[in-house]
């Protein structure tokens, strides 16, 4: 569980690069979140405690000061330290010059840790982004400022970390992660990750059983429903179109199988997500006032 206070847009008025939502959240003991996907960047800072951040098998021990870039498309996954978890702020944004202005500060896949001595301002900026939580032109604007004043803070005193990578990592299993990634969309079935690497089914399921503790139809069953379910949240696109962008052709199925993975139904979850997002914001405003 988290004490956590979220601003989400819906609209979006720029192009070049936009806000879609921010927060703050202080974790209890081993909280974590995923394995999961993201539809758009996203930029964690740790305010104060311990936690571990996990792209594929690449895993990064981090603490106060530090923060990690979350990448669209990519599965990832994070969890607070069982003694000293953190707490930590938070922006989404995306547009079409993201990955650009990422980049300008040394961010990508390769290099996604990074340390910053500016914490206090930082928190600041995302502060001022709750309190304005309001859906005019006029705050639409300042909280465009306050993206660009938060990017600056950063690359103030940014120290990107080198990536990390370790040994053994099989080259079929990077190969068909990445095929998974980049095709979930489609139907696609285990067979066709099989022939894209160039490997039989079963050498496949032993490879993905051994490094990833999990089948290739569990995997790809995995990513698609954690996209999903921020197509859900993050969305008001109908059921039907949400199975089609997962890979669904026939939304009976994927409903079927959302609810084995994750014990309600896509309608069931997208209420109690929205209802609790609704309770967190009334009951959050006039705590912010005191933060």
């Amino acid at each position: 569980m988290e004490n956590a206070y979220v601003l989400q847009l819906t609209d979006k008025k720029f192009t070049d690069i936009y806000l879609c939502y921010c927060g703050y959240a202080d974790c209890e003991a081993g909280h974590c979140f995923g394995p999961s996907v993201r539809p758009n960047y996203l930029i964690h800072y740790i305010l104060k405690g311990k936690g571990m951040y996990r792209i594929g098998k690449k895993e990064y021990l981090l603490e106060e000061g530090c923060g990690f870039l979350i990448e669209p498309r990519i599965q990832t996954f994070y969890q607070a330290d069982d003694s000293d978890p953190w707490s930590y702020i938070w922006i989404g944004f995306d547009g079409n010059n993201a990955d650009k202005y990422l980049a300008d500060m040394g961010l990508n896949h390769q290099h996604p840790i990074f340390k910053c001595a500016y914490g206090a301002e930082l928190k600041g900026v995302v502060l001022n982004m709750l309190k304005n939580n309001i859906s005019t032109t006029t705050h639409r604007f300042l909280l465009q400022g306050l993206l660009y004043e938060f990017f600056s803070i950063l690359t103030r005193d940014i120290h990107v970390s080198p990536p990390v990578f370790h040994n053994g990592e099989n080259p079929y299993i990077l190969q068909a992660v990445e095929f998974i990634q980049n095709n979930y969309s489609f139907p696609i079935h285990v067979t066709d990750v099989a022939n894209y690497v160039c490997i039989n089914r079963s050498y496949l399921y032993t490879l993905f059983k051994t490094h990833l503790g999990m089948s290739p139809q569990d995997y790809l069953a995995n990513y698609r429903i954690s996209q999903a379910t921020e197509l859900l949240t993050m969305t008001d696109l109908s059921i039907e179109s949400i199975a089609l962008s997962c890979g669904y052709t026939d939304p009976l199925i994927f409903s079927k199988v959302f609810k084995i993975r994750k014990g309600q139904t896509p309608s069931r979850y997208r209420k109690e997500v929205l209802n609790l997002h609704k309770s967190k914001l009334q009951n959050n405003r006039n705590t912010l006032e005191r933060l």
